[in-house]
């Protein structure tokens, strides 16, 4: 089995992330979450996100708390193998990078107000995973059709559970935007990882890195675009803490909701 968490971040650059180093002092422990636990964790996130230039940038801090954050009491070992921070936006408004991404990814030229699912953010053990630069498979995914997004298991279950119809998230009327604005907010979660449908990649993956559970949280913006977070933890995570990332949710969003006139991307 890989221990993926011997690798240590590094500061500044792709793999690191000053404001959530600086943030991270407080641990939480995913398998004993409390509920002191989530109003601490999510009142960071909030500011982290809030504090940042742009959403990209606050993605890559709050993936980068969370890895660092969560750790296991008393011996402080990371709770996570993995954690992604993804955001739906417009393919006419990706920088080129992400659009050649979403090109080579799809099944047929995307228009340009195709719906793409974008990561924003990653942090995690191994070098390739600090940073959206490094991923090959779901650095930007065009979300063409319901068939589509049913490829992605764990971004398709998150939707059902937001309680919003997939078409609905690929061209959402403004009556919708503001109707799923008001709703709760959804928690993806697979307490056994291991041989789940859900989880991809069980042998290059789940398997060789000792991955326990899956938590996804996330919501609808202002904007009608999805934001979505999903943890990979090498502990099992209990259906209370779970249930508890909803709240976290909602800290994060009103945290994002501060991001909303400033650039998307960094330069």
């Amino acid at each position: 089995m890989r221990h993926a968490e011997e690798v240590e971040p590094v500061p500044g650059g792709a793999t690191g992330s000053e404001p959530a180093e600086a943030a991270a002092k407080q641990y939480y422990d995913l398998a004993e979450f409390t509920l002191a636990d989530m109003v601490r964790c999510g009142a960071a996130l909030r500011t982290l996100a809030s504090q940042s230039a742009t959403v990209e940038g606050a993605a890559q801090n709050v993936t980068r708390f969370l890895y660092d954050s969560l750790k296991t009491r008393p011996f402080g070992r990371r709770c996570c193998v993995l954690v992604r921070f993804f955001k739906t936006h417009e393919y006419g408004r990706l920088p080129s990078d992400l659009q050649k991404a979403a090109r080579s990814a799809a099944t047929s030229p995307p228009g340009e107000s195709t719906k793409c699912l974008v990561l924003l953010g990653s942090s995690g053990g191994e070098p390739q995973w600090n940073g959206r630069q490094g991923s090959r498979r779901h650095k930007c995914l065009p979300l063409q059709s319901q068939a589509v997004i049913e490829q992605f298991p764990m971004i398709s279950r998150l939707i059902r559970q937001l309680g919003m119809p997939v078409s609905e998230l690929l061209r959402p009327a403004p009556e919708t935007i503001r109707d799923f604005d008001r709703k709760d907010f959804g928690v993806f979660y697979v307490p056994v990882a291991a041989g789940s449908p859900f989880v991809p990649a069980q042998k290059e993956f789940v398997m060789p890195f000792g991955v326990r559970s899956a938590l996804g949280f996330g919501g609808i913006l202002a904007d009608g675009e999805l934001f979505a977070v999903i943890i990979f933890s090498r502990v099992p995570i209990p259906s209370a803490t779970a249930e508890m990332f909803r709240m976290i949710a909602v800290s994060l969003k009103l945290g994002l909701l501060d991001l909303f006139e400033k650039p998307v991307f960094q330069e």
